[in-house]
């Protein structure tokens, strides 16, 4: 045996290369990729389009009609019946954008990019048209809301103690459900004149630049006390902030899901005296928004907090607030 390469077996290369090892390692490397690529989306994002994506398939299917790659007519057409059976013209965007997305993910172009795609273009303007575009508003959730939410959450239970937590919490902080349930312990950080939440990632920041936001202590929601207060009765130092309970109380491990944010928001109005039906995971964060500008909060101010791409959403805020606030007509009406 030697040592010198001119010297070494040339097959040995070509033996690796025909061994499983590199079709293995080629599997893995897809499978990362797919994980690459479906973190481009939020989950909350992929459910929806995933359920867009079974409703058109058994469209397609009880008409015998080819889902994949679709006819941007055959879309068109489905749309329409969407709207004709009720859904609202934010849910048909919705519809197709499921469905170019899953062309795009099988190696499809997408229909509404089709030659013949004008179609679907018209379709959907007609649906607009017809149907309008005005959006079904939650009730925000604003200071005197919560005060009584939170009274609502009596005792000290472990359900409870959460709850008055998450609540708190999510309204203080202007947060989505997304970046409530995604809050680790090390994202908070406790000061004399507040807390320090950190967000690591959320609808707006796909890229994960992180954003920081200060919560101040408080002196009537009180936010930090109420958090505190759960971290002690949860006896946890690390991991998700906001967990599951089992149905009998008991804490696990894993984060709370942005549905269960939803249906707690929605018990606690419940409570309260408040319709259920008229509120909602987002009615944390519209609260915060709202009493901000009900209490003369600049749009610059909550834009800190808020971390809207955009100051034309906070000025409706501002501007729902102050409608009758020096009307032109107060004082010949």
């Amino acid at each position: 045996m030697t040592d010198d390469p001119n010297d070494r077996d040339d097959t040995a290369l070509t033996r690796t290369a025909s061994t499983p090892l590199i079709p293995l390692l080629l599997d893995d490397e897809i499978e990362a990729t797919r994980a690459y690529v479906a973190a481009a989306r939020a989950p909350a994002t992929r459910r929806a389009y995933e359920s867009d994506w079974r409703i058109f398939l058994a469209w397609c299917a009880a008409r015998n009609i080819d889902p994949l790659p679709a006819a941007p007519g055959a879309v068109a057409i489905f749309l329409s019946a969407e709207a004709q059976a009720g859904a609202r013209p934010s849910t048909i965007g919705r519809r197709l954008a499921a469905i170019g997305y899953m062309h795009a993910q099988a190696g499809y172009d997408p229909p509404q990019q089709q030659q013949g795609a004008v179609a679907i273009r018209n379709a959907v303007a007609g649906i607009r048209r017809t149907h309008g575009i005005k959006k079904v508003q939650k009730r925000a959730a604003d200071g005197d809301m919560l005060r009584d939410m939170l009274r609502a959450c009596e005792g000290d239970s472990v359900r409870a103690v959460r709850d008055r937590a998450l609540l708190a919490i999510g309204m203080a902080a202007a947060l989505r459900r997304s970046e409530l349930v995604a809050l680790d312990i090390d994202d908070v950080a406790i000061t004399p004149d507040g807390l320090l939440i950190t967000i690591r990632t959320s609808k707006t920041d796909q890229e994960g630049k992180g954003a920081t936001i200060a919560v101040p202590e408080g002196r009537r929601i009180r936010p930090k006390a109420l958090l505190l207060a759960w971290i002690a009765c949860a006896g946890f130092d690390a991991g998700p902030v906001f967990r599951k309970l089992t149905p009998q109380g008991r804490i696990t491990t894993k984060p709370m899901s942005d549905r269960g944010v939803a249906l707690v928001v929605k018990a606690r109005a419940a409570a309260a005296g408040y319709d259920p039906a008229q509120v909602a995971g987002h009615s944390l964060r519209a609260g915060f928004l709202t009493e901000a500008a009900r209490q003369g909060a600049t749009v610059f101010k909550m834009k800190e907090v808020s971390r809207h791409k955009s100051l034309e959403i906070l000025s409706d805020y501002v501007r729902n607030h102050e409608l009758f606030r020096d009307h032109a007509g107060e004082r010949f009406l």
